[in-house]
């Protein structure tokens, strides 16, 4: 006992200042790749209830091929692909240059395109919820398109999907751990090291597993918070 707390301590003796670094990226890629997400997937979503089949079938294009391609396959396209376009523009204008991309970059980037083919769901999912009476009443009060979609369909919007979208987020969060693959020091991959230095796999990976589901608690919770704020219009019966 005492020895796995003198691993997990902080200072030259634990490895604890590596594991609460990876925690931190862990969060930090999470919370970076969340807006990006939920922008791209209402974009989407946007798309797919359009009255131009052009823009239809290309959002559906688009949620096909990444909810269908395996995650860290899309982890690998976009890390080794941005490199890959980066050096061959390079090229054309005349430069032999090799660019590394940034791990947290590219990670971001894949997480955000996965998690905005679900979450472009939920949105529509949560359109389809909303009678077309509140789109016309919007209308009849002088409201441009635009507007009604502002102040009257997007609030309604938000409490619909707000359910969807935060199992998304637990599962965001825990895909996050795809990134060690591509050298970027999260959670896992600090605990990774940890164990293959020490040769203590059981007690970095367990760490590792609590920490996880400390994350998942908390998000849970403050999702119930939003989800309780959302409804606080409500009429009670």
């Amino acid at each position: 006992m005492n020895e796995a707390l003198t691993l997990l301590s902080f200072g030259e003796m634990g490895w604890g200042d590596t594991i609460a670094w990876g925690v931190f990226i862990t969060v930090t890629l999470a919370l970076a790749t969340l807006p990006f997400g939920l922008v791209l997937g209402f974009i989407i979503a946007l798309a797919k209830k359009s009255e131009e089949p052009s823009l239809r079938m290309a959002a559906n294009v688009y949620t096909t091929i990444f909810r269908g391609l395996p995650e860290l396959l899309t982890l690998f396209l976009v890390y080794f692909g941005i490199s890959i376009a980066i050096r061959n523009g390079l090229q054309l204008l005349g430069y032999d240059i090799y660019i590394e991309v940034n791990s947290f970059v590219a990670g971001m980037a894949a997480l955000a395109l996965v998690f905005s083919s679900y979450a472009s769901e939920a949105f529509l999912s949560a359109f389809r919820g909303i009678p077309q009476g509140q789109y016309e009443g919007g209308y009849a009060l002088g409201l441009t398109r635009f507007k009604t979609l502002r102040l009257v369909i997007f609030p309604q919007l938000v409490r619909l999907a707000l359910p969807a979208l935060g199992n998304l987020w637990l599962i965001l969060l825990k895909e996050t751990s795809l990134v060690s693959v591509i050298g970027l020091s999260d959670l896992v991959r600090e605990a990774g090291i940890a164990a293959r230095v020490t040769k203590e796999p059981f007690l970095f990976f367990g760490v590792a597993c609590l920490i996880y589901l400390v994350l998942a608690m908390i998000s849970s919770g403050g999702l119930t918070a939003i989800e309780r704020w959302s409804k606080r219009g409500d009429a009670t019966r």
